[in-house]
């Protein structure tokens, strides 16, 4: 049978079953946008024939990774806010008023650069003007389940007090549920499918009970997730009890919001009875070890989660507080921060890790059908691993395999020569063939030395860690 591409003679990791699926001398047939049969390479070169072949000798076939919450509007402010209490009040919000959309939206294409260099094929963006934003996903050739950032506050919300409550206006609420519609109306299935839209109400803190009640009738109508952040931090449970006098879960779980629609993000400031509530509703979670880790110097409940019956996945968050976007980094610091947690170096094993950013984010993100495992059927996004890589080597087979830990521990991304996306080859011996990588990162910081000039006096005002370590001479 005649395909357009078969990838041969690779250790191919398909993510299939409960484990990793491993076929140590493996291959991929690629018809149009789909993946046509996974099997030996002997089996694949018998049955198939291709307008090209990709020997993978050396290298790692495999699923590209998701990241399940990611805000690349934000990519502009990378490490502005790090090491720094009150991180969005007096990191984040300074900058955030002189941003405008256009330089949003070239910061945006940095991080999914970044991204697709360290393996990630599908992007789950969450963030403010998804309408401008999800044009860079087009034109770079990725996969994105967008959202818009839906909530009633106004942009100077940095300006309100800590500990006072946030305003609420109908007329801001009533504009971005707007825009999210009309990105769901625009965007959603097109570029022959890579592009699908779903709702992302902010927080429960972050909206009023009537625009929360209107976008669940939403989802419903669309029958679409809800990309949310819940139990996010203490500053989201002191709005929530102050204006509802009862914590985030319990507010959610009465409005009818903990079902299996909802993909509920950080979950930080979660009890594990709130934990267990939400894992056994059908809700996902998302976590993002290290954003919450920098932010807060926390670690949230994923493995109660999981061992409540929950399905999650890994997510990277915002350059300004993660610094990177790099699924590497998440399945690294998932794995660590849950032993230390748990004071025990069994649990969150590297394989875990590797599921979280792949089939398992495929579940959360209701995409399992489409992407996160290698199988006859799926869309034809797919990685190759250079095994040949000091961090990646030696590679031992038997009687143990080393390729699993060695991938999560030790990996940093730049081990992937080769992303495939949709069937299409998107990076080639680690250049993205669609885009000038270096006017994108050229036009960034341009924009960011704009913003910064026009930001400064704000940035004096706040007077964050960072800035007195700058006048400290520590930075």
């Amino acid at each position: 049978m005649k395909v357009d591409l078969i990838i041969k003679n690779g250790l191919v990791m398909t993510m299939e079953g409960r484990g990793v699926g491993l076929i140590e001398n493996g291959a991929v047939a690629i018809k149009g946008n789909t993946i046509q049969a996974v099997g030996s390479t002997l089996e694949i070169t018998r049955g198939y024939t291709a307008e090209r072949e990709i020997d993978a000798k050396d290298k790692l076939v495999m699923p590209g990774l998701i990241d399940a919450h990611i805000h690349t509007g934000l990519a502009l402010l990378r490490g502005v806010a790090q090491d720094i209490h009150h991180w969005m009040q007096k990191g984040l919000w300074p900058f955030m008023k002189h941003v405008t959309i256009e330089d949003s939206k070239k910061g945006s294409m940095v991080n999914i650069i970044e991204g697709i260099q360290a393996g990630t094929t599908t992007f789950c963006d969450y963030d403010r003007s998804m309408n401008h934003l999800v044009e860079n996903y087009i034109k770079i050739g990725a996969r994105a389940r967008v959202a818009e950032l839906v909530n009633e506050i106004p942009d100077n919300i940095g300006d309100v007090p800590v500990g006072e409550l946030y305003p609420f206006y109908t007329e801001i609420g009533e504009q971005k549920l707007s825009n999210n519609l009309s990105l769901i109306e625009k965007y959603h299935e097109s570029a022959n499918g890579r592009i699908t839209c779903i709702l992302g109400p902010h927080g429960p803190d972050l909206l009023s009970v009537e625009l929360l009640k209107e976008m669940k009738g939403l989802a419903e109508k669309y029958n679409t997730k809800l990309h949310m952040h819940v139990a996010q931090g203490d500053r989201e449970i002191d709005q929530m009890v102050k204006r509802y006098g009862k914590r985030s879960i319990a507010f959610l779980e009465e409005l009818g919001y903990l079902n299996e629609r909802l993909i509920a993000v950080h979950l930080t400031e979660a009890t594990d009875q709130e934990t267990e509530v939400v894992a056994k509703s059908g809700a996902g979670m998302v976590y993002c070890s290290g954003s919450i880790g920098i932010i807060d110097g926390m670690v949230p409940p994923v493995l109660k989660f999981i061992e409540s019956g929950g399905m999650a996945g890994l997510g990277s968050d915002q350059a300004p507080g993660n610094n990177c976007n790099n699924m590497f980094n998440e399945m690294k610091f998932a794995a660590i921060l849950n032993k230390v947690k748990r004071s025990n170096p069994t649990v969150f094993p590297a394989a875990l890790s590797l599921r979280l950013a792949t089939i398992e984010a495929a579940k959360v993100m209701g995409m399992d059908h489409e992407v996160g495992s290698l199988r006859k059927g799926k869309k034809a996004d797919i990685i190759l691993i250079n095994l040949l890589e000091p961090t990646l080597s030696p590679l031992f087979v038997d009687p143990i395999r080393n390729i699993i830990p060695n991938l999560v521990y030790s990996a940093r991304g730049h081990e992937v020569e080769t992303s495939i996306i949709d069937g299409q080859i998107i990076m080639e011996n680690r250049q993205i063939t669609t885009i000038d990588t270096r006017n994108a990162i050229l036009e960034a910081q341009q924009a960011a030395k704009e913003v910064s000039t026009r930001a400064k006096q704000d940035i004096l005002h706040a007077n964050s860690e960072m800035l007195q370590m700058m006048e400290e001479g520590l930075l």
